[in-house]
């Protein structure tokens, strides 16, 4: 059975302005004894990003650009038995660290991966609306995406191959081989949310963006070349 200790890893890119938000909501995992270490890959090389992480006691390295590259980079250069990938324009809700201390020391944890629920920082109708899909998608379809975070002990990570080099669907492709290689029962959905920015709702649209988000998913599994769904996703 994997440890206790957690190794959180965040892939970054001209991130200075999202950090402190980010970093600060994982400090009280520090006082649990939970955290062994916050690695941030970033792709950016930005002095400013490594000063803030470094204020936050997180280490900092230059990674390959591309989110599937870096989460690879980080993860490699990671020491824990768990890990927990997170986006830098995510903030996990207080308490999540007693959730996920919880989830880790239960019966056959070590086997399962788990994702946050997903809530965006906008009081809009719409927000809400993408959120409950966000849940049915989850629950429903196994599919969490990347900004919902992904817990997952490294033996399991280790065992799936960890994620693959892509410039996008990175996170697809990961949680699709953990379903087909231990079904449904093998992804939990957490109660904790992790409150993520709406800035990309707000400026492409509630409607559109949600649309062409399930465009592109489809167009994946339909085998269109990652590097071409990239130009489409702009």
């Amino acid at each position: 059975m994997p440890g206790g200790n957690l190794s959180i890893v965040i892939p970054t890119l001209d991130a200075a302005n999202l950090l402190p938000g980010c970093l600060g909501a994982l400090g009280e995992a520090r006082h649990g004894g939970l955290l062994r270490e916050i690695v941030i890959a970033d792709a950016g090389g930005c002095a400013e990003s490594v000063e803030i992480a470094h204020g936050f006691g997180a280490s900092v390295f230059v990674a390959p650009p591309g989110r599937g590259p870096q989460l690879i980079a980080g993860a490699a250069r990671s020491s824990g038995d768990w890990l927990l990938f997170l986006h830098a324009d995510t903030c996990l809700e207080s308490g999540w660290s007693r959730e996920v201390k919880a989830f880790i020391a239960g019966p056959g944890a070590a086997e399962t991966a788990a994702a946050f629920r997903l809530r965006l920082d906008d009081a809009a109708p719409a927000a809400r609306r993408i959120e409950r899909l966000a849940d049915w998608r989850s629950r429903r379809l196994a599919l969490p995406y990347g900004d919902q975070g992904l817990l997952i002990s490294r033996r399991l990570y280790d065992r799936l191959g960890g994620y693959r080099p892509l410039p996008l669907m990175e996170d697809v492709d990961l949680v699709r081989r953990l379903v087909r290689l231990g079904g449904r029962r093998h992804l939990c959905l957490l109660r904790s949310a992790a409150v993520t920015s709406a800035a990309r709702y707000r400026r492409d649209g509630w409607w559109l963006r949600p649309a062409r988000n399930l465009a592109l998913l489809s167009l994946w599994y339909l085998g269109l070349p990652p590097a071409w769904l990239v130009r489409l996703y702009g």
